[in-house]
């Protein structure tokens, strides 16, 4: 399944070379477009399943992580797996509840967060601070890519597992 992940994304133009700027300012030659696959059917699918293999044995009962990137993860994952999900947001919302995380997440559930592609770590940083505030534990983070730029030194605590790394698809 790691494979055709690989493949599916070197086909679908998601791997890409050049000049580009991350969201953290930092400049890259090296840049993943993740949605271009993880809003793919067979892509959703792959990681959905790929995620749940990692997981096998583990007691989690919500997956979750900052939205954009994560929120069609989280929906392959519910939807494969049968787990409840929740999206936390970049800032609690100013009308309604002004919840910051939306979805399924109660105090001392084990929970998985998940993200698209991983630099620095800061965002899955964000939503197990977000997650850690519901009194939520975070047991384990899966990214779909690594860009092998601090994400597991920054998330060693947390099981940081991410399914492919900058160096296999470079």
């Amino acid at each position: 399944m790691k494979n055709e992940l690989k493949n599916l994304l070197k086909e679908t133009g998601a791997v890409k070379f050049g000049d580009f700027t991350l969201s953290s300012g930092k400049k890259s030659d090296f840049y993943v477009d993740c949605r271009k696959v993880t809003l793919h059917p067979q892509g959703a699918k792959l990681i959905g399943n790929i995620i749940l293999e990692k997981i096998k044995g583990l007691k989690i009962d919500a997956v979750g992580g900052m939205t954009m990137g994560a929120d069609p993860i989280i929906g392959a994952v519910i939807t494969l797996g049968d787990i409840p999900g929740f999206i936390v947001r970049k800032k609690a919302k100013e009308h309604g509840t002004g919840q910051k995380i939306e979805g399924l997440i109660e105090t001392g559930w084990n929970v998985l967060i998940v993200e698209d592609v991983a630099t620095t770590g800061g965002s899955a940083l964000q939503a197990i601070e977000a997650a850690e505030a519901e009194g939520a534990k975070v047991v384990k983070v899966i990214s779909v890519v690594d860009r092998e730029e601090g994400a597991k030194e920054a998330l060693q605590k947390y099981n940081f597992d991410p399914i492919l790394k900058k160096s296999d698809l470079a």
